[in-house]
């Protein structure tokens, strides 16, 4: 449907901008009654910036076509982060731009003084984070007397950050009369206290559909073991191919780790944490709107309010904490109507986790294992048939080049020379470990487990595992060390082993007996190797998710000598058919318990043996 009647400036700008119709949280918020509060719940990428900007333009504006002389801001527009702060500034820019607003932005990282000339100078509207504002306002160079409209962008994400105190002294220092549209993801608790105090008689706009996920976004779950991560996430960026891709982790050093190593690959990749500053975070945004990168490693700072245009893929290198959490990072891609796809890299130790969040969030997730290089490989010579440069028309400079080309040169050689020219482009894809036979679905995976024959342990003991190795023979010249993870988290020597030689810097021949136990596993490092093993799980430490520590050799059961056991008492009516039930007083002790009178109890005297009481009368 086409957008609702609203200010002439306005609709011009939308209608520069290709505007055609209103997003469904646009729709609702133009529909909502003139001259009252807004309490609204919408998913991120929804269009909420427009469409506060189009509820604020009848107070701020009325009848007339443009804003008389700035002054003190009549709108004030407040967001948890400064990304999500420039952003809502660019939006409301040029949005109101025909109508001759001045925008000023107030995010802490920038210049303060050179706002507070801003702010002397005048405005109509001013966008910033809680921190900034307040000392803006303690310190005398933000006056907010004249505001008709206060806008709490992510007001959740304040909550979470805490800002409520930053909250409370600037909607405090608003005018009474003021409209107050409060957008939050979710309406908690929290949220309610906050809108029942500073708003009245708000209408609750609700564009979330509680039972279903994003509709535009695709989620998967790719299980890998636990030292692959790293090379997962390679091949999910060649697999995908997308114009741009944000890869989320859950700390700087893990940030700072898989950038190094993407960049390393040849991939474009920048990276996006706290501890840059605003020059360095705005850059590197910056790179990935105008395309010079593709790939943004990031921490949760990047998880909220980020427009990145041509963000086709989010990838998930850690398990996000929580469902918010998840929805937020994936919320990046599958904005204004595009397509998009949420990849959470899943390690075995971590199924569990990773099925109740998807749980939790109602998602409908595609699981699977990792692309394989084969896979990424046809895909490429797809994309090579598929290449715009194939089917553009050439030039008379091109065809008279062409000509030449294959003068000296057979059309098979030209033809080989672009193929090793498309290649050259790509990073090489990683060789990975295919257990997609375990798929059970459901986001179960384990898969059935071996037959354990009638030689193997007990269900509850321990598992006997060579690993891919069937030639060892044990002789004592080892040490054994554990892995706090067993059958309980998916324990396999097909990743085992990898982890163990990357965490000890070890070889595969290095590697002894394994034994895999419920909750842990045991396995043995050659004397040889045994020193270089310690000093480099001791140099590892916490680093990772899983820690290798010195153990005692597991318990083994003798082997079973030839011939009837010793400790076996012939049973006196000789030996029973198979399956037949057991005699009554049959064995060897049947029948003489009482001759050997009562058990002696722990530490003292037998006890005297307990007699029926006669009963009364």
């Amino acid at each position: 449907m086409p957008f609702p009647a609203t200010h002439p400036a306005l609709a011009r700008a939308l209608e520069a901008q290709g505007y055609k119709e209103p997003t469904p949280v646009q729709a609702a918020v133009l529909a909502a009654p003139p001259n009252t509060d807004l309490l609204v719940s919408a998913q991120t990428g929804s269009g909420k910036t427009v469409a506060f900007g189009l509820a604020a333009a009848i107070p701020l504006l009325g009848d007339a076509e443009r804003f008389e002389r700035a002054g003190a801001p009549m709108l004030l527009a407040i967001a948890p982060t400064r990304e999500l702060a420039l952003q809502v500034s660019r939006e409301l820019t040029w949005l109101f731009a025909a109508a001759g607003a001045r925008v000023v932005t107030c995010v802490g990282g920038m210049d303060a003084r050179q706002e507070q000339r801003a702010l002397s100078a005048g405005c109509h509207i001013v966008v910033g984070t809680p921190g900034r504002l307040r000392d803006h306002i303690e310190r005398g160079n933000l006056d907010l007397g004249s505001l008709k409209v206060v806008v709490l962008d992510e007001a959740d994400e304040m909550l979470d950050m805490g800002f409520r105190e930053d909250l409370e002294e600037i909607l405090d220092s608003t005018p009474v009369d003021r409209r107050t549209f409060l957008f939050s993801a979710t309406i908690a608790k929290e949220i309610a206290s906050l809108a029942k105090r500073y708003q009245r008689d708000a209408v609750r706009i609700d564009t979330i559909r509680r039972d279903e996920a994003h509709g535009d976004i695709e989620y998967r779950a790719v299980r890998v073991a636990p030292n692959e991560i790293e090379n997962a996430v390679v091949n999910l960026l060649r697999y995908f191919e997308s114009p741009g891709a944000l890869i989320f982790c859950a700390t700087r050093e893990r940030v700072r780790h898989l950038y190094g190593a993407l960049r390393e690959r040849g991939f474009s990749a920048v990276q996006l944490s706290g501890e840059l500053s605003q020059k360095e975070r705005a850059d590197a945004l910056q790179s990935l709107r105008d395309g010079h990168a593709r790939a943004c490693v990031a921490t949760d700072v990047a998880a909220r309010g980020l427009d990145l245009p041509d963000l086709g893929l989010v990838i998930h290198a850690d398990l996000p904490t929580n469902t918010a959490g998840l929805l937020h990072r994936s919320g990046r891609t599958g904005r204004a109507g595009k397509k998009g796809v949420s990849v959470v890299v899943v390690p075995h130790t971590k199924r569990r986790p990773a099925e109740r969040l998807f749980s939790v969030a109602n998602l409908n997730v595609e699981w699977s294992g990792p692309p394989l290089a084969e896979e990424i490989r046809a895909k490429d010579q797809i994309r090579l048939f598929e290449d715009p440069l194939l089917n553009e028309p050439p030039s008379p400079e091109e065809l008279e080049l062409a000509a030449k080309l294959l003068a000296d040169r057979s059309p098979e050689a030209v033809a080989a020379a672009l193929i090793r020219l498309h290649r050259s482009r790509l990073p090489a894809p990683e060789e990975m470990f295919d257990d997609r036979g375990n798929d059970r679905g459901g986001g179960d995976n384990r898969g059935p487990r071996p037959d354990r024959g009638q030689d193997s342990a007990p269900p509850r003991g321990p598992r006997l595992d060579h690993g891919s190795r069937t030639d060892y023979t044990p002789t004592g010249d080892s040490t054994w060390f554990r892995l706090p993870v067993g059958r309980s988290k998916n324990a396999d020597p097909k990743w085992l082993v990898p982890l163990i030689c990357r965490l000890g810097h070890v070889t595969k021949k290095d590697i002894g007996l394994i034994k895999i136990f419920d909750n842990e596993t045991k396995f043995e490092i050659t004397r040889e190797a045994e020193p270089r093993f310690r000093e480099a799980i001791k140099a590892a430490g916490d680093s990772g998710d899983i820690r290798i520590n010195p153990a005692g050799a597991p318990g083994a059961t003798p082997p079973r000598a030839a011939g009837p056991r010793p400790d076996r008492v012939p049973r006196p009516d000789g030996p029973r058919p198979p399956y037949a039930p057991r005699p009554q007083g049959s064995g060897p002790h049947q029948g003489d318990r009482q001759s050997r009178g009562p058990r002696p109890g722990p530490g003292g005297p037998p006890k005297k043996p307990f007699k029926k009481r006669a009963p009364n009368g």
